[in-house]
């Protein structure tokens, strides 16, 4: 485990805004109370709260990866609209302690489904 710091920061504040996450004309997600996680140079990433999410669309999957600041990741694949999309979601059900805000939340990846937001 690796604590964020000066070399590596790591940020988690509450969007202000309202986020929507479809696949498709599918809403997947939507919620006002999205947290944006900026980690060092990476793109910002949306965690989604999963009550905040349609979970009946999601079926978990076997992939688990590992992040030496945040933990252990689970992934989800979207079932919308006929089709699947394998591994497009991942969550840190038990986050690192530095990282608990997260825990609960479901981050999607921008190249398999639209996030956006609105209002």
């Amino acid at each position: 485990m690796k604590l964020p710091g000066p070399d590596h920061p790591i940020t988690i504040t509450q969007n202000p805004r309202r986020v929507r996450v479809t696949a498709g004309d599918i809403v997947i997600a939507e919620t006002s109370k999205a947290l944006t996680l900026k980690e060092a140079k990476y793109p910002a990433v949306q965690y989604v709260p999963r009550q905040d999410a349609n979970m009946e669309l999601l079926e978990r999957t076997d992939r688990v990866t590992h992040c030496p600041y945040k933990g252990d990741a689970s992934y989800y694949s979207v079932k919308a609209d006929g089709k699947t999309l394998d591994n497009a979601i991942w969550t840190y059900e038990t986050p690192f302690p530095a990282m608990t805000e997260i825990s609960g939340h479901l981050a999607f990846y921008p190249d398999k489904v639209k996030i956006e937001e609105v209002g």
